[in-house]
């Protein structure tokens, strides 16, 4: 584990060193209002989630370049040389925070001294972030699964640009409000539908700690396998732990992750069987990405509604038509 620390604490270093090497060469130096004002804001992105709701919020007011597609692990990427350019040259850069982006962190810190840097985390009130280990204070970024937090994500991008381009406040805000209403919409449709799974089934068995706080919102207990570790494999006594879960309360599906491999949910399944409890794998879930590009599954709205669908049909929840 430490190894794989000062490896990627090296990588972050790296791009830290391009990134001054860079700017010897003289940085694009932050425009003006007036001129911002006058063309789309440049606006670089981290993950395919706040790509799009940096793209839902900005409409054609700004140009988003998301730096990690579909399938991409945020906490193990690692920053190409034409990412550097990409956030070099970008107006704004948008990023989780709450060490989503692992070892970037670092990057995003230094960036702040020369461009406007924002944590979509940023304006989440602490007493609403969960505590993934106690010990270090370590905060759990994935707050986009309760989708009341990502209404609070939806105003900081929405404020983002306007304290760039103020002349365009109104459409920005404008935008938000609308997203937002969509947002209230799919909240109460995810409380209704994971309300119709009998409350027995109701824990959701992943292989990492992504689903806290939408188990937290919605009425679920979270079983994360390896809890908030990105090893590839989960402790043997991990697996047991889970799989006596899911054969005490009759649990019949478990999940895997679209960013991370099966191995551990497929090691469940079989400790599980040899508790009596068949088990199988309920369906693929969106976790730390969205789905494909131009995709259903590829936006915000749609990766919740695949994810819900999948988790509820899968534990015998009852169909509700979303709005």
């Amino acid at each position: 584990m430490r190894r794989v620390g000062w490896l990627a604490a090296l990588a972050g270093l790296a791009v830290l060193l391009a990134i001054v090497l860079a700017g010897c060469s003289g940085p694009p130096q932050p425009a003006s209002p007036a001129e911002l004002s006058q063309r789309p804001l440049r606006v670089a992105t981290t993950t395919n989630i706040i790509t799009d709701l940096a793209t839902i919020v900005g409409g054609t007011r700004v140009s988003v370049t998301g730096l990690m597609g579909a399938g991409v692990n945020p906490h193990l990427y690692k920053a190409t040389a034409g990412d550097v350019q990409t956030v070099r040259s970008a107006d704004l850069i948008l990023y989780g925070g709450l060490d989503l982006e692992g070892r970037m962190g670092d990057l995003f810190a230094a960036l702040e001294k020369v461009r406007p840097t924002v944590a979509v985390t940023r304006d989440i009130p602490v007493d609403r972030l969960r505590t993934l280990n106690e010990k270090s204070g370590m905060r759990d970024p994935h707050m986009w699964f309760d989708v009341s937090l990502w209404e609070t994500a939806t105003r900081t991008v929405a404020d983002a640009y306007s304290e760039l381009d103020p002349r365009h406040r109104t459409y920005y805000q404008d935008r938000a409000d609308a997203y937002i209403a969509r947002l209230r919409v799919l909240d109460g449709w995810v409380k209704r539908r994971i309300a119709a799974i009998p409350a027995r089934r109701r824990v959701l068995v992943t292989s990492h700690d992504a689903f806290g706080y939408f188990a937290d919102r919605y009425g679920m207990r979270a079983a994360p396998i390896k809890g908030a570790s990105m090893m590839p494999e989960a402790p043997p006594a991990d697996v047991e732990r889970v799989a006596q879960t899911v054969a005490a309360r009759g649990v019949p599906a478990i999940f895997v992750e679209s960013s991370l491999p099966p191995q551990t949910i497929e090691a469940v399944i079989a400790a599980a069987r040899q508790r009596g409890q068949e088990v199988r794998v309920g369906g693929e879930l969106y976790s730390d990405s969205a789905g494909d590009a131009d995709t259903v599954e590829g936006t915000y709205i749609g990766m919740i509604h695949h994810n819900v669908n999948a988790i509820a049909d899968a534990l015998g929840g009852t169909r509700h038509t979303a709005r």
